[in-house]
């Protein structure tokens, strides 16, 4: 059972619709939460490292509206999106063609400016051109920039997002260490879905909740228990944004009523249409693997407690008893002595 810090911490998430990223009590999550909750109110950058797919930019907002007042302005900037004269334009308003050096020049119409009593969100900043991270490590440096020939500070909260390969980068000299620095005065380092499951089921629920309240109804299908445990039994090797493309899939397809499992399964098949199957046995033996791998996740969503299981499978604890002696299913926790 997590223990009271945790669930302390979890519970000043419940109101921060935007940060679909940080749902969940598992200690990997809850960790993340405590490190976003103390990173908010700091004034140096801070660094989200994360695998594909994850939703950085949702902590990202959770910091900025933990750590600026409601009027502050948010300013994102998709580097890997854009070409070096795209991100020239948006970060400074063109190249520095100025003849002094003492300070970076940028234009009024730039997103630095704009950002100015604020955040600037830098997503993916290790696609960042050298030139670019040249002329950001000074602005950060200095915290003053040339505007109209004025020096005027950055005030600007520097929050960026990496893949974790970004250390093998800094000490290759792909990304520049000073930079580095300055970006990660703070670093929290983004959890995968497979390495906090037991979250998988809220997060789930959370994004139908987001998908029908987007198409404007009040009322959410909701999964069955059976549907959950599914869910939460993969890895998801797209996290977040595998787990929602299945949600939104299976939402459009639902009419308005509770998701099952017979629903989910299609979603899912065309969500993993890269996978190489490959057939083994015979109808029957692959019915066994299934009925195997499906108890033995329920057993797991259920925490191993038998007759939630078994109410959730809709079969007596008997029964489920039997068959996992018949399957070969532990029906204690793997770990249990």
């Amino acid at each position: 059972m997590p223990d009271s810090s945790l669930n302390r911490t979890a519970r000043l998430f419940p109101a921060a619709r935007g940060a679909v990223e940080l749902v969940g009590r598992s200690p990997a999550v809850a960790r993340v939460q405590e490190l976003v909750r103390r990173s908010a109110t700091l004034e140096g950058g801070v660094l989200l490292t994360c695998e594909r797919g994850a939703d950085a930019e949702s902590v990202a907002r959770e910091l900025h509206t933990r750590g600026r007042p409601p009027s502050a302005p948010w300013v994102p900037v998709a580097c890997g999106a854009l070409d070096p004269a795209e991100i020239d334009q948006q970060l400074f308003g063109g190249p520095d063609a100025a003849t002094h050096t003492d300070l970076e020049t940028v234009a009024p119409s730039s997103r630095l400016v704009a950002a100015r009593g604020g955040t600037l969100f830098l997503q993916d900043v290790t696609d960042l051109p050298a030139a670019v991270q040249a002329r950001l490590a000074r602005i950060a440096r200095d915290g003053e920039i040339r505007v109209d020939g004025q020096a005027v500070p950055t005030t600007v909260r520097w929050v960026a997002s990496a893949p974790a390969s970004i250390d093998h980068d800094v000490r290759d000299h792909r990304f520049r260490p000073d930079l580095y620095r300055r970006l990660a005065a703070s670093r929290i380092d983004l959890p995968s879905l497979r390495d906090r499951m037991e979250d998988v089921p809220a997060l789930a629920t959370r994004l139908l909740e987001d998908v029908v309240a987007g198409r404007g109804e009040s009322l959410s299908p909701g999964f069955t228990e059976a549907a959950l445990a599914l869910l939460g039994a993969l890895s998801w090797p797209g996290n977040l944004a595998e787990l929602r493309t299945v949600v939104e899939r299976v939402a459009a397809s639902c009419g308005g009523r509770a998701i099952q499992v017979e629903q989910l399964l299609p979603a899912l098949q065309l969500d993993r249409t890269a996978t190489v199957f490959s057939p083994a046995g015979n109808l029957r033996d692959a019915r066994v693997r299934f009925e195997r791998d499906y108890i033995a996740a329920v057993l797991r969503h259920h925490g191993w407690r038998m007759a939630d299981a078994a109410r959730t499978l809709g079969i007596q604890r008997p029964n489920l008893y039997r068959k996992a002696r018949q399957l070969g299913i532990p029906v204690t926790r793997p770990n249990d002595k």
